[in-house]
């Protein structure tokens, strides 16, 4: 028997190019998405779709024509991702997919502190009005972006108070994911997995975890929201996103991103990656915190 076809969005990304090669190993057929296809990755038994944008119905409905399962990886942050998001979803159902697994985030709301989390839940709200069969992926913070967001002077800093969050590897999710997207059967369907590490930690834990491993006195300083803001004034970057960055911290201090759930043992067959796990596999990610960098 066929397997029936994946189209994996974003596989040109952390998430999607490893979902992408995890299931081209299995030998399901794959379908890469992406609005520059030479961008994908050259994976055995999968192949590009024609360029789509996920605000373009006509160009996703043709990239995605034939496919059964839509693995939707959440669109770059924009004012108008909601729309592409729904644009997508819709241009999906009218080439006949039968079921999408989208990426979603921990504490997806109408009302979230973490701006970006709101359109998510529209996204997710969007889905469920279809009656496609479907299954939420809701992942916490990346592990990886801990150490990416210390800056070189040793420093974390950011609104999050003394709140905790439950961070998440990429493997973890993309190994989720993927036995997700491999099960055919209606066990994941209408579920939503809450997707984190193993524990729920404070920055402040954090930035030791990250000394420990560099060797140098590594701190996290609480901001205001207003001291955020003008620390991040400097980047240049539009009102809305700078909104998000700190929102992100924000709802770690509001008790929003501090759930621990089992859904990674459960669907993977192992435990979740901590923290230390994460930087003792990936000395890379916290080379610019070395003293000799």
């Amino acid at each position: 028997m066929i397997s029936p076809l994946v189209a994996v969005t974003g596989a040109s990304g952390a998430v999607g190019g490893r979902v992408a090669a995890r299931l081209a190993r299995t030998g399901v057929p794959v379908r890469l998405l992406g609005r520059d296809p030479s961008r994908l990755p050259r994976l055995p038994g999968t192949v590009a779709a024609p360029p789509a944008a996920y605000g373009d119905g006509e160009a996703m409905h043709r990239a995605l024509d034939g496919a059964h399962t839509l693995f939707l990886v959440s669109a770059h942050e924009s004012p108008g991702r909601v729309l592409e998001h729904t644009t997508a979803v819709d241009a999906a159902l009218a080439a006949g997919v039968e079921r999408i697994v989208y990426v979603s985030f921990l504490g997806a709301a109408p009302d979230a502190t973490f701006t970006f989390a709101r359109d998510h839940w529209h996204t997710e709200a969007h889905i469920r009005m279809t009656g496609v069969r479907h299954t939420f992926l809701r992942d916490s913070w990346y592990l990886a972006g801990l150490p990416a967001m210390t800056a070189t002077d040793g420093v974390l800093r950011g609104p999050a108070g003394e709140g905790r969050v439950s961070a998440v590897s990429h493997e973890d999710i993309a190994d989720s994911a993927s036995a997700v997207l491999l099960d055919e059967g209606a066990v994941h369907d209408g579920v939503t997995y809450a997707l984190t590490g193993p524990e729920a930690f404070t920055l402040a834990e954090a930035a030791a975890e990250l000394s420990r491993r560099t060797g140098r006195e590594i701190r996290y300083v609480p901001e205001t929201r207003e001291e955020a803001y003008a620390s991040r004034a400097g980047y240049g970057a539009e009102e809305w996103e700078v909104a998000g960055w700190v929102t992100s911290y924000e709802a770690i201090a509001a008790g929003e991103l501090d759930t621990v759930s089992d859904a990674v043992p459960t669907l993977t067959g192992r435990p979740a990656e901590s923290l230390a796990d994460y930087l003792r596999r990936n000395p890379e990610s916290y080379r610019h915190l070395l003293m000799d960098a």
